[in-house]
């Protein structure tokens, strides 16, 4: 299986974007998504590379696999 890297904030935003989820705010340095039928936000740190483990946190709290995740980053 493919490792997860890091990509920057606007790769990911833009990711969760395309799966549904909205931008509702912005915390300090923070873009803050959310969904309908999820009680838990996605957060994204406004950086330039976003480290693995966050990717990982916010691909389970949004129900996404890694195979999905992988198959849509990379077009």
């Amino acid at each position: 299986m493919p490792r997860i890297s890091p990509v920057s904030s606007r790769v990911l935003a833009k990711f969760f974007e395309q799966k549904g989820w909205v931008f509702n705010r912005m915390n300090g340095d923070h873009l803050v998504y959310i969904k309908a039928g999820y009680d838990r936000p996605i957060v994204i740190p406004k950086v330039r590379e976003v480290q693995t483990f966050i990717i990982l946190n916010n691909l389970k709290t949004a129900k996404i696999s890694r195979e999905e995740y992988l198959k849509l980053i990379k077009k």
